[in-house]
């Protein structure tokens, strides 16, 4: 990718460089706030998993005074796709606030930069998309938000979640910290992600975090079973606009959780689900959930070698990491010495330091690590797979 920057345009054509990415993340325990420094420092560490083609990072907390109104953040690549999209937003929802985000135009990202912009607002007790009546809340802003990617020319929204935002672009991850000067803001979850692409394209709306509603993600490795996890979610309204695996993760968790309401770990156990073999050696009540999963999600399998790290605002605020099921891509996590915080990244060195004398430990092999902000670690990613869901 020579000569031009894309950003709220998807790019014509693109060639993957083969490599692995840097993830870190972190959450408050005890609903202390995270300055935006710490987790650039975090993800800044771990230069040698990046080549400069994208990064980004995601809080949640950040809002508190608007935590009940959904806040979408675009990329536009000039006034007339803000003005498309804002046509398009007015008549579709109730904004109550707009503010342009800050960008530090010294900055040595290579320009041109997108027009970054949020919107707070409110959705209709109306709501009607494309004949469909009375939709919920969440499957309301899912239509809008995906119209916008799919058919507003120059317009991308890259987070749409209550008390939470998107930060990224193409550059390193200290020129996105940078460029967005991060230390301005703080929350109580933080994640991070810094870009040396497999099958992607470098676009500015392409880099991680990833998101949809509260929903952000952020992926190291590879998903070869993408076109199979494509089909699924296709199939159940989803559309993938943003050219690269990590999006159908997204859209993974939000049809598995949010919509067939299943608990994390199962949902955790339908994407890196145990082999068979294992699953025989399960308790009987156990065993018959695992193999229903296995079969009645068999698309969610996610194959190939991955680590995730996924942000959630709703019900709270919470982190969950989780690797592929044969580990074939690093997660460490890790808690302060006063039990308040709570870390998980690809390396350790991510971890010390901000929290030199942290108690780490390596979750297992597809084997979610789960933190929720004001109730603690709930799970270390070392329990049995389905401890503590109701069977």
């Amino acid at each position: 990718m020579t000569g031009e920057s894309y950003v709220a345009t998807r790019p014509p054509g693109w060639q993957g460089q083969l490599g692995g990415c840097g993830i870190a993340s972190c959450i408050s325990l005890d609903g202390r706030t995270i300055p935006g420094d710490s987790i650039a420092r975090m993800l800044t560490i771990m230069e040698e998993r990046e080549n400069g083609l994208g990064a980004g990072y995601a809080c949640y907390g950040l809002f508190p005074e608007r935590k009940d109104q959904y806040c979408l953040q675009l990329f536009f690549d000039d006034e007339e796709g803000k003005r498309s999209a804002e046509e398009l937003m007015a008549g579709r929802l109730d904004i109550v606030h707009d503010e342009k985000v800050f960008i530090r135009r010294n900055s040595t990202v290579t320009p041109p930069y997108p027009i970054v912009w949020r919107f707070f607002a409110n959705v209709p007790e109306r709501r009607e998309w494309r004949g469909a009546l009375d939709l919920s809340e969440e499957d309301y802003m899912v239509e809008l938000v995906q119209y916008i990617n799919a058919s507003v020319p120059k317009a991308f929204c890259v987070s749409s979640g209550k008390d939470m935002a998107v930060f990224k672009g193409n550059g390193y991850s200290y020129e996105i910290a940078d460029l967005y000067d991060i230390g301005r803001y703080s929350g109580t979850l933080w994640l991070s992600h810094s870009r040396f692409p497999t099958n992607s394209p470098a676009w500015w709306a392409g880099a991680h975090p990833l998101s949809l509603l509260d929903w952000g993600v952020c992926h190291n490795g590879e998903i070869t079973s993408y076109g199979v996890n494509r089909k699924l979610v296709e199939m159940n309204g989803y559309r993938c606009t943003v050219l690269t695996d990590t999006e159908v993760v997204v859209y993974l968790w939000d049809l598995l959780v949010r919509r067939h309401r299943l608990p994390v770990e199962v949902a955790a156990f339908a994407m890196a689900p145990s082999p068979y073999a294992e699953i025989a050696l399960l308790p009987p009540a156990e065993r018959r959930l695992a193999e229903w999963v296995r079969i009645a999600y068999r698309e969610a399998f996610l194959n190939g070698p991955f680590s995730i790290i996924v942000g959630r605002s709703q019900p709270e605020i919470s982190l969950i990491a989780l690797a592929d099921r044969k580990k074939l891509r690093p997660m460490i996590a890790g808690v302060s010495p006063d039990g308040g915080l709570a870390y998980c990244a690809s390396e350790e060195s991510a971890i010390r330091i901000v929290e030199p004398e942290a108690r780490t430990w390596a979750p297992g092999a597809g084997n979610p690590f789960i933190a929720a902000v004001g109730k603690g670690v709930l799970r270390k990613g070392t329990e049995p797979s389905f401890q503590g869901v109701r069977l």
